[in-house]
């Protein structure tokens, strides 16, 4: 399905459109703020979505998960959640520009305050690419956005989670892409919350590197059995974006 390109909009300072090369749709991105890579890309091909799901995004940034899934199945409504105002207004003009505003919705929202807003147990799934680097880890980028977007400054890998159980139905899927030194804390918080990880695929940048990402399916009071799929190598998966 492609969509109508809407040219009823205005671009704001340092404001770009990219074309996502899927459906005819197209983003807006900040030059100055955090703009999506490839995990957000992987994340959004491994996530399952069926027809009448109902998605949440936690920390969608400029909301290219919601755009890309609902490329993959238009029957489907996503609400995509950021704690910076500008990236969330950013995000919901982008599904306004592309004409599909009635299926994606973009909030400003902490992840912590989840259960102010949304009913607990009404999403079918859940996605997230929460910051990777700890409070207090690596160097803080000078630009307050992008730290913001790459560390836990406002919220934990713990928030995020907390925030998926709180918003999934019972046998809800959650979808979560990460880096590999954060796979421990990461199954014992999905654990913790009762979103049982069933499978963990590594991301690797040619076939003899060590994984640089994961990707890994959680279901929300599943039993324990966890599948770990072949590695998914860049090099090779590129050819298909």
């Amino acid at each position: 399905m492609d969509f109508t390109l809407r040219e009823d909009f205005t671009l704001r300072e340092n404001e770009q459109i990219d074309d996502l090369m899927v459906s005819g749709l197209r983003i807006i991105q900040n030059n100055k703020a955090f703009k999506f890579g490839t995990d957000a890309v992987l994340l959004a091909r491994f996530a399952e979505v069926s027809q009448g799901d109902r998605i949440m995004d936690l920390g969608t940034g400029s909301g290219i998960v919601p755009h890309l899934l609902y490329a993959r199945d238009h029957g489907i409504r996503v609400t995509g959640i950021d704690i910076q105002e500008d990236m969330a207004d950013m995000a919901g003009r982008s599904a306004a520009m592309n004409g599909i505003g009635a299926a994606l919705d973009f909030l400003c929202c902490d992840v912590k305050n989840v259960r102010e807003l949304f009913t607990r147990q009404s999403f079918d799934a859940v996605t997230t690419n929460p910051p990777y680097k700890a409070c207090g880890s690596g160097i803080p980028n000078p630009d307050y956005r992008k730290y913001v977007a790459r560390h836990e400054v406002l919220a934990t890998l713990e928030d995020f989670i907390a925030a998926a159980e709180w918003l999934l139905k019972p046998g809800g899927r959650f979808f979560m892409v990460e880096r590999p030194d954060r796979l421990c804390d990461t199954m014992e918080l999905m654990r913790k919350y009762s979103v049982e990880p069933k499978k963990l695929q590594f991301v690797q940048r040619d076939p003899g590197s060590a994984p640089v990402l994961f990707l890994v399916k959680g279901i929300k009071n599943a039993g324990r059995e966890l599948a770990v799929e072949a590695p998914l190598v860049l090099s090779e998966e590129h050819a298909a974006f």
